[in-house]
């Protein structure tokens, strides 16, 4: 069967009319979005196995790209895909510990979140659970950024008990404590740090905030003596010995060094007789 004599020519000029089109196409002026083909960025799983056994290459590849594409502040949207890409690279060599540093850095601060960084650090954490590292600087970030001393002491304590963890996580979660106002668990710790410290600096550091739990209790006991005299009495008491006295108190609590607390019949302040940094 013989083909039409047209075919031929009209394949040509079809041809050419979609080259004539693709090269006015071409010419014609386009937005370029920065950072645009971060959407089509598979994820973690499919690009580990397109790596064909060369996962930790590539996510050294996608580390350095990431550095770079987190670093252009034309990309305004840039931390949209932020846990996605940083997850990538975690999925590829979830035991490299410079992506989630470096992410949680760039979460605090260039995108000024440091939730982000947090979310980060707990990832980390999760495929790494025998690491200190994670929950650590995830309590600096909760204690130093977001001030919520509650959420540090459990960073600190889940730190502490991950064994080859530095002693000052102690120290922070017993710190992280006094700030809730546990001063039961904040005591404990400091004493455990206290009786097992061979750094006369550190025990002197555990002396000195053993001073301030312990000041803080009884404080917080004789205020509370002051206001039920007061309202028994109709007046302040003039000295803590009336608290006896009066039944309230069975005896006048002293300081960790032994010596009275100050008080002040006209204010009813209570106060120890030196700060406990200066002790």
């Amino acid at each position: 069967m013989r083909k039409p004599k047209l075919f031929l020519p009209a394949i040509v000029l079809s041809l050419a009319a979609i080259a004539g089109l693709k090269l006015h196409l071409d010419g014609l002026p386009r937005v370029k979005t920065p950072g645009a083909g971060i959407v089509y960025v598979p994820t973690g799983p499919y690009v580990k196995a397109a790596s064909f056994g060369y996962a930790s290459f590539l996510a050294d590849v996608i580390y350095v790209w990431a550095i770079q594409y987190y670093s252009n502040p034309k990309i305004t949207n840039r931390f949209d895909h932020f846990i996605r890409i940083f997850g990538i690279i975690a999925d590829l060599n979830p035991h490299w510990f410079d992506p989630y540093e470096v992410a949680a850095l760039i979460a605090q601060d260039d995108a000024g979140d440091p939730e982000l960084a947090i979310k980060v650090l707990e990832d980390g954490a999760a495929r790494n659970p025998d690491q200190w590292f994670f929950p650590f600087s995830a309590g600096h970030y909760v204690r130093d950024k977001l001030k919520d001393p509650d959420r540090a002491k459990a960073y600190f304590k889940k730190t502490s008990e991950i064994p080859g963890a530095p002693e000052l996580a102690k120290r922070l979660y017993a710190d992280a404590a006094y700030k809730t106002m546990d001063y039961e668990t904040s005591w404990a710790t400091w004493k455990e740090v206290y009786d097992t410290a061979t750094d006369p600096q550190i025990k002197k550091i555990a002396s000195n905030h053993l001073y301030q739990v312990k000041s803080a209790v009884d404080i917080a006991v004789l205020k509370s003596a002051l206001t039920r005299f007061r309202e028994i009495r109709g007046r302040a008491a003039e000295n803590l010995e009336e608290l006896v006295t009066a039944r309230l108190l069975k005896s006048v609590p002293l300081d960790f060094d032994e010596k009275e607390y100050v008080y002040d019949s006209k204010t009813g302040e209570v106060r120890t007789a030196v700060l406990f940094w200066k002790r």
